[in-house]
C-alpha cells in the first residue's frame, strides 16, 4: 500500500519550463514547456526536451509550440497534453489514489486565466487543485518565513512574468505583476542584432547570449561572442562577433520596466513594513535573477540589499510543493492563540 497513497506535488507551470516537486523526493521533473504536434492531427509526437530541440527545425507535417505565453495557457489543448505527459512521468503507474496538486501563477493574469490552469490541472489527473501566487509559493521555496509579523520583499523574474509582493502573515500586503521577463530580453536581444547588424537570430541564440554575456552593469572585462544567423537584406548565412556591452545597452528598457515595478512597490509598502525590508532586503527568485549584475543594479537604484535564492529557478516549484505543509503549520499556530483567547 506505501506506493499506492497519494502525493502532494507542487507545479511550476512556467513559460520557459516546467517544474514537478513532489513532497519528500524534490525536484522530478524540470524540462522546457514545449510540445510538438502533427499539424490537422494534432497528435503529439514530443513533449519537453525532445520537442524543445525541434524549434525552428520541423519539416511541414510537424509544428513544435510553446502553450505558454507570458505566464498564462495561450493553448489549453496542448498544455493539457503536455502536464499530462509530465505528470505520468513524474509519478509511478501504481500510485491508484490521484494527487493534490498546487500550481503557482502569475497574480496579472485574469480570472478566465485562473480558471484555464486549473480546468488543465484536473484534466492531468489531480484529485484536487489550489493555485496561488508565484510569489507567495517563491517565498515559501526560498525558505523565508512569510507567516511571521514581519515583512518580507521578494522579486521572481520568471520566462513570461515578473511579480514583485511584499508579504507578512501569510497574506499578500502588496503585490504588482507585469508580463515582462526572461522572453523579452531574449526578442529585446533578437531585434537589437537585426535592427543594426541586418542579421536575423532565433530565440536559442538570444538565449545564449544573455546567458553567455548578459549582463545588466559594466564588467571589469568586455566579452565577446559569436553569432551565426541569417542576413536580412541577402537571406544567406552571417557570422558576427559581438560583446557583453552591446548586449547590456539592448537589455536597458526591459530592466528599467522591473526596477521601475520595484520602486513602485516599495512606495505602495505600508511604512512598518517597508522598515523591515530595508533591514532584511530583497529576495529575488525566478531566472530572470541570474542575469549577471541585476541584483547589484536594483539594489544601487532601490537603496535597499539584495540577495539572489539558493536555487532560484526551483523556488515557485518547491514552495508550491511545500505549500500544504506550510499551512497546516500556520493553521495549527493560529489555533492555539485562538484558543487562549477564548
Amino acid at each position: 500500500m506505501f506506493g499506492m497513497t497519494s502525493s502532494d506535488i507542487g507545479v511550476d507551470l512556467g513559460t520557459c519550463n516546467t517544474l514537478i516537486y513532489i513532497l519528500g523526493k524534490g525536484i522530478v521533473l524540470n524540462e522546457p514547456s514545449v510540445v510538438a504536434v502533427e499539424r490537422g492531427t494534432k497528435k503529439v509526437v514530443a513533449v519537453g526536451q525532445d520537442a524543445k530541440r525541434m524549434l525552428w527545425r520541423t519539416p511541414e507535417n510537424i509544428i513544435a509550440i510553446r502553450p505558454m505565453r507570458d505566464g498564462v495557457i495561450a493553448d489549453l489543448e496542448s498544455t493539457e497534453k503536455m502536464m499530462r505527459y509530465f505528470i505520468s512521468k513524474a509519478i509511478p503507474r501504481y500510485h491508484f489514489i490521484k494527487p493534490r496538486m498546487v500550481i503557482g501563477i502569475p497574480s496579472c493574469i485574469t480570472e478566465v486565466e485562473r480558471r484555464a490552469v486549473e480546468e488543465s490541472a484536473y484534466k492531468s489527473g489531480a484529485r484536487e487543485v489550489l493555485v496561488i501566487e508565484e510569489s507567495r509559493a517563491a517565498a515559501i521555496g526560498a525558505d523565508i518565513s512569510i507567516f511571521e509579523p514581519a515583512g518580507h520583499m521578494i522579486c521572481d523574474i520568471g520566462g513570461g512574468t515578473t511579480e514583485i509582493s511584499v508579504i507578512s502573515l501569510g497574506g499578500m500586503v502588496v503585490t504588482n505583476a507585469i508580463r515582462l521577463g526572461g522572453d523579452e530580453f531574449d526578442q529585446s536581444i533578437i531585434k537589437h542584432v537585426r535592427s543594426k547588424h541586418n542579421i536575423i537570430i532565433g530565440e536559442q541564440t538570444a538565449e545564449d547570449l544573455k546567458i553567455g554575456i548578459g549582463n545588466a552593469t559594466p564588467d571589469k572585462t568586455i566579452e565577446k561572442m559569436e553569432i551565426k544567423g541569417n542576413d536580412a537584406i541577402t537571406g544567406l548565412p552571417r557570422r558576427l562577433d559581438i560583446d557583453s556591452v552591446e548586449i547590456r545597452e539592448c537589455l536597458k528598457d526591459p530592466i528599467v520596466q522591473i526596477i521601475d515595478e520595484i520602486k513602485k512597490t516599495l512606495g505602495q509598502t505600508p511604512p512598518e513594513l517597508a522598515a523591515d525590508i530595508a533591514e532584511r532586503g530583497i529576495v529575488m527568485t525566478g531566472g530572470g535573477s541570474l542575469l549577471k549584475g541585476l541584483p547589484k543594479l536594483i539594489a544601487k537604484e532601490t537603496g535597499v540589499p539584495v540577495f539572489v535564492a539558493e536555487n532560484p529557478m526551483n523556488c515557485v516549484a518547491l514552495g508550491a510543493g511545500k505549500y500544504f505543509e506550510f499551512a497546516r503549520g500556520f493553521a495549527q499556530s493560529r489555533s492555539v492563540y485562538d484558543s487562549i483567547n477564548r
